[in-house]
Formats: C-alpha cells, structure tokens, sequence
C-alpha cells in the first residue's frame, strides 16, 4: 500500500491523501487566505474535518461540502451550525469518539482555544483530531491550542505517526510550547502550520527544531508543496 502524502494549503489548512487516495481537508480556508497557493482547491473531496468556528478555519467549508457531497465532520455544535447553513452532510461528534469514514477513522480530541462562527453564534468547544488511515499510519492535527499535559494521553490512545502542530503565537501555542507537544506526543515528525500569515503570527519553524527533542523531524514544507508522510 502506497504512503500517506501531506499539503499544507497556508495557515491551519491541509491536505491529507490517504493510501488509497483518499482526499482529506483540514480546516480548508482558500478564499481570502494570503498563503493559500494557485490552484489549491483539490478535484475531489471525500472528508473535510473543522477544528472549530473562526473564519479562518472554516471558511470554504460549506462550499467544498455542498460541492463534493462530502461528509463535513466538526464538534457537535458546529456541525448542527453547518446543518442549519444548508450542508446536508453535517455530522456533529463528541471528543473522545471514534469514527469511522470507509476505512478511515476520526477521533476527536480536546483543544484550549475559542471558538464562535462568523455570525456570531456559539460554536461548542474547539477540538483537535486524529486521524487513522487505511494502513494504521495515524495523523494528530493539533487545530488551535496551548500545550495541554493530557496530550500524553493523546499519545497512549492513538501512538500518532505525525503531528501537524499550531506554532504561530499570539492565538496558539507557539514553538517552544510545541516542542513540549512533541514531546508529550511521543512523535519523531512534526509538521508546523498556523504561521506566518500574518504578522501577528511570528514562530518559525527553527525555532520548532530548537524546541522539539533531539531525534524529531520538522518538515516544513512551502504552502503547495506535496510531501510524504
């Protein structure tokens, strides 16, 4: 079975391609993200996970839900939120559940974050996710969080393979916090995400390396730059 490949689209976007070609969206924000590169919109979609409700993690959600008849996956507030916007593919879940997509499984996680939509309304608490693929090779995005000691607990569940983890500062964790993820996590690669859209959001990934234990990987790949997991 072929490998897993990851594309970061710029900010908390991803693409995730499963061994079986599975095509998975994680926060998909395209519309309106300045790192977001040409041509970033897959042909096909067939999950699409939502960390919580900030425009900048949900912002071309609906669209690519409603356009690939997607399963639109997100906490248990923010998936009614979708339902009643008109995405007939909505499905709210619980942290701590597990999932099955096909072959694939989703669990969600806990996140220290905020999050409301962009009208306003209550969008439940923010998770992150892991995600099992069709050969067990497992993926944990972070989504937007601190450094939580339970992430330990994350790694005796669910053993991630990866973590794509937040290192922008000022609204996540930033790099030296992540280092301790990594470390709690008990990974050897980390993938940064959530920096350098903005100003405001000012960690690196050398100051990821710095951070993360020795023997742990950062791969920090340019917004549309296919790599293998």
């Amino acid at each position: 079975m072929a490998n897993a490949h990851l594309t970061w689209l710029g900010h908390g976007t991803f693409k995730l391609e499963s061994p079986t070609g599975k095509i998975i969206l994680l926060d998909p924000w395209l519309e309106g993200n300045p790192k977001s590169p040409a041509n970033a919109e897959p042909d096909h979609v067939d999950l699409i996970l939502v960390t919580h409700g900030h425009l900048d993690h949900l912002g071309d959600a609906a669209r690519l839900a409603n356009a690939h008849q997607a399963p639109l996956v997100a906490p248990w507030e923010l998936g009614n939120w979708f339902t009643a916007q008109g995405v007939a593919t909505a499905v709210g879940h619980g942290k701590g559940s597990r999932n099955a997509y096909g072959d694939i499984t989703i669990s969600l996680t806990n996140a220290f974050h905020s999050s409301s939509t962009p009208d306003g309304a209550y969008a439940g608490e923010p998770c992150g996710y892991v995600v099992r693929l069709e050969n067990d090779f497992t993926v944990y995005f972070s989504g937007d969080t601190c450094v939580f000691g339970d992430m330990a607990l994350i790694r005796r569940l669910h053993a991630p393979d990866v973590a794509v983890l937040a290192i922008g500062n000022m609204y996540t964790m930033d790099p030296l916090e992540a280092g301790l993820a990594a470390e709690l996590l008990g990974v050897k690669k980390v993938v940064p995400a959530h920096y350098g859209t903005f100003p405001a959001l000012s960690g690196t990934p050398d100051e990821l390396r710095a951070a993360v234990p020795a023997g742990v990987e950062v791969v920090a790949p340019e917004p549309g730059v296919r790599v293998e997991l």
